[in-house]
Order: C-alpha cells, then sequence, then structure tokens
C-alpha cells in the first residue's frame, strides 16, 4: 500500500541552460536519506501521489520535472534539451541540494535517464529502483512506433494514430509528427499531438481491469485517462508532451544504439531493483529481461497481472516494497 498523500515541504526554480527554469519539490524528511524521482515520457512531469511511494519519515523525496515536461518553462521547449543536458540539471540539482549520493527512482523513460545518470556519475549513486525499463535501444523505438511491433496487437488503434499522415511518410512516423509539431498550425498542431496522446494511452492503459472504458474520460484502476476530446489545460499539456517525447524520439533519445548495456560496466556496484508488468506493452519485459542478465547481482520483480503503469495497484505494492526494502537496509 503506498503511504498517506503529503505536501512538499520545499519547492524552488532552477536556472539552468537558457531558456530553462526547472521545478524542484522537495517532501518526506528533510534530514532524511535522498532519493530522486525520475519521471517518464519524454515530458510527462512528476506527479504528487508518487511522492506516496517512499517512507516519509525516512526518505527524503526529491522530485525534478524534467526540461520541458510538467511545471518546468517553457512548457514543451526542445531548445537545448537533450539527454546529457539532463543528466547535468540532475547533477547540477543534487550539488544545490548538497547531497552526496542518492537513490535513482525512475520509471520508463525515468529509468532510461536513472541507468545513463548513474553510468555518468557512479560515486553519486547508492542505488537504483527501475520500474518498466526502457533501454532506448533501436528495437524499443520500433516496437513502440513501427508497423510490425505493438501495432499488431492493437491495429484498429494504429490505425488510427497513422491516418493522418500521407503515405509517403509513413516510413518514419515519429519524424512525420514531430514536423507537425513545429509546424505554425495550431490546429495541427492540436490534432496531432491528441493522436499521439490517444496511441499511448491505449497501450498504456491496455492492462486495467475495465479497459474498454479506460478510453473514454475518467478513471479507471486509479489512473486518470483523458478524453481525446480534452480542450484547455490539459489540451496545452499534451501539446507539449507529444512535442518532447518526439524530439527525444527522433533523435533515438541521443543515446548510441545499445550504450546502456553495453556501457552497465559503468554502473557503480549499488543495489539495483527493476520492477516489471508482466502485461507491460509499452517496455516489455524483454528489456527489464536483458537488463536483468547484463546485471547479475540486480533484483527483478514481476508482477503478473500489471501493465506498465507506476499507479497500478501491483506495481505500487511492488514500488514501495522495494523503497521499504532498501530502508530496512541501511538503518
Amino acid at each position: 500500500m503506498p503511504y498517506p498523500a503529503i505536501e512538499p515541504y520545499s519547492t524552488r526554480r532552477l536556472a539552468v541552460t537558457p531558456p530553462h527554469l526547472l521545478y524542484v519539490e522537495e517532501c518526506g524528511s528533510p534530514c532524511g536519506v535522498p532519493v530522486v524521482v525520475l519521471h517518464g515520457g519524454p515530458g510527462s512531469g512528476c506527479r504528487s501521489d508518487q511522492r506516496r511511494l517512499f517512507d516519509p519519515g525516512f526518505y527524503r523525496v526529491v522530485l525534478v520535472d524534467q526540461r520541458g515536461s510538467g511545471r518546468s518553462e517553457p512548457q514543451g521547449c526542445v531548445l537545448a534539451n537533450r539527454t546529457p543536458d539532463l543528466v547535468a540539471d540532475l547533477e547540477r540539482i543534487r550539488q544545490e541540494l548538497g547531497i552526496d549520493r542518492w537513490l535513482l527512482f525512475g520509471g520508463s523513460w525515468g529509468a532510461t535517464l536513472a541507468l545513463v545518470y548513474a553510468q555518468t556519475h557512479p560515486a553519486a549513486v547508492f542505488g537504483l529502483v527501475l520500474r518498466g525499463v526502457f533501454l532506448a535501444r533501436p528495437r524499443d523505438l520500433q516496437w513502440f512506433f513501427g508497423a510490425d511491433g505493438v501495432a499488431r496487437v492493437f491495429p484498429e488503434d494504429w490505425q488510427d494514430f497513422t491516418r493522418m499522415v500521407p503515405p509517403e511518410e509513413q516510413g518514419d512516423l515519429v519524424e512525420a509528427y514531430y514536423r507537425r509539431f513545429e509546424g505554425p498550425d495550431q490546429g495541427q498542431v492540436q490534432a496531432f499531438a491528441q493522436a499521439w496522446s490517444a496511441w499511448e494511452d491505449r497501450v498504456a492503459t491496455w492492462s486495467l481491469a475495465g479497459s474498454a472504458k479506460a478510453q473514454s474520460s475518467g478513471t479507471e484502476g486509479g489512473v486518470r485517462v483523458p478524453d481525446a476530446g480534452a480542450r484547455g489545460d490539459d489540451l496545452e499539456r499534451r501539446c507539449a508532451k507529444a512535442r518532447v517525447a518526439a524530439h527525444f524520439a527522433r533523435h533515438r533519445y541521443f543515446i548510441a544504439p545499445n550504450e546502456i548495456l553495453e556501457r552497465v560496466a559503468r554502473l557503480p556496484p549499488v543495489p539495483v531493483s527493476i520492477v516489471q508488468g508482466r502485461r507491460d506493452l509499452v517496455c516489455p519485459m524483454e528489456g527489464a529481461w536483458a537488463l536483468h542478465r547484463a546485471i547479475p547481482s540486480s533484483r527483478l520483480v514481476v508482477v503478473p497481472s500489471a501493465g506498465h503503469l507506476d499507479s497500478e495497484p501491483g506495481i505500487i505494492d511492488a514500488l514501495v516494497g522495494e523503497t521499504d526494502r532498501l530502508r530496512d537496509a541501511l538503518i
């Protein structure tokens, strides 16, 4: 079970490479063991319910909205927004907060960023808790955005995702979408952003109970599934998130093919926990298994009935179990 809801005891805006202003919050125990939460997307931003995955009396929980994401400004900005920039931001935040070493906690793209950061700054890390592992390999990109991947599981939704793209551009859907996101036609930007979000939502939420309902507005299994016809702030957020996500995807996440697994020896000799939903179709279990095999000392926790989302009950319980287990080992 998650811990009770808490509010941050500190929030700040940290100026990094212009024009970026990062949102950083701290909650839990100011004198506690530091953990940094790395959100997915890219472009999603952190959520208040992620604070509840940690014992607030033991952990000093730092949540960071990455460049262009969440409450960081400018929203949706892709200028000076690369994986090395995000790694540098985390190191800057660690130093600003006076933290010697911290626990990295990340899911999906957040797991990717955690691994790259740990390989770059191993001395700053005392452990990793990863969920829904995304290794940013070409095969992972093709699985989600290629016609022979998860599209074969959801052909009708894939048709909706591809229908607005001309035939001559269908060979690279990420590039086709990104061109629209960068174009001057705001109506087209919004239409493509909603299609991008609908595809993500469909694949991410399919495993939820009553998944037929999950395609409409409302909550299902504790997960908010926005209405495809959303307007106002939600639509603006979707446009920003899709733009950042497409930017990273078209640049292959600024990570060389198979880089993470090839550089696994650069990781520090610290505890690594991998939580994986067996029914995850966004980041299939093969990625988590490959990482687990590359790090024989890692702990792999498979949740049989769960999919991708960290708000699914089985995933919540597994994540809280891992942060509690590390707490007990440190006491």
